[in-house]
């Protein structure tokens, strides 16, 4: 048996509020996890830029080992992606240790604005050195991908401090709104300014 147009309809009007309700709730999730999505990001991108800078070899052990024992502040990448995973790290450990009022205006947006500020201070002071030999010793593609690697850095590093403003916000919102809501109750318990309670005796009179 056929469906007719009207169920039809609603069985297409229910798929349609049943998606509206997942991409809400998925919106809903990552706009919540974009601190731990941006600490993901910054953990993996910086390597992968790293990696593809150092084509045709790629990035394994025997590879950051060699690197690490040559390392010179002037010409070696290794230190990007490193400051990168230790600026992770310790956002994410005070991000999760964190509640609701030290997500307002306690150590997250503090420790996140220094751990940035210092990582940008780093990679610009490194910038200069590593673009003018770059410029001499290396291919195109190699000098593409170490200024997308410095890029990429500098956009995460500000993409903490966003993020953490935003949360910090956020959070100063719901603590408002639960403030008031607290208040509210507390003036309906104890009565209203200016009212008082008139026995019962004086009531029946």
């Amino acid at each position: 048996m056929g469906f007719s147009m009207e169920e039809k309809s609603i069985r297409v009007l229910r798929v349609i509020k049943t998606l509206f309700f997942l991409i809400a709730m998925l919106i809903s999730f990552l706009f919540f996890s974009v601190p731990v999505l941006l600490v993901i990001a910054d953990t993996l991108l910086p390597f992968s830029l790293l990696s593809a800078s150092l084509s045709p070899s790629s990035l394994s052990f025997k590879t950051l080992s060699s690197h690490f024992n040559n390392y010179d502040f002037r010409y070696s990448l290794i230190d990007i992606p490193l400051i990168s995973i230790i600026r992770s790290a310790v956002i994410i450990c005070v991000y999760s240790l964190c509640d609701g009022p030290r997500l307002s205006r306690g150590p997250y947006l503090g420790i996140t604005t220094i751990c940035s500020v210092l990582s940008l201070i780093y990679v610009s002071l490194k910038a200069p050195y590593v673009f003018s030999v770059s410029s001499i010793d290396r291919g195109e593609y190699a000098k593409a991908m170490e200024i997308a690697l410095f890029v990429c850095s500098w956009l995460l590093a500000i993409g903490h401090i966003i993020v953490a403003y935003r949360t910090s916000c956020r959070e100063r919102r719901k603590l408002l709104v639960y403030k008031i809501d607290i208040e509210a109750v507390s003036t309906f318990k104890n009565g209203f300014p200016g009212y008082k309670k008139i026995p019962k005796q004086e009531r029946i009179k």
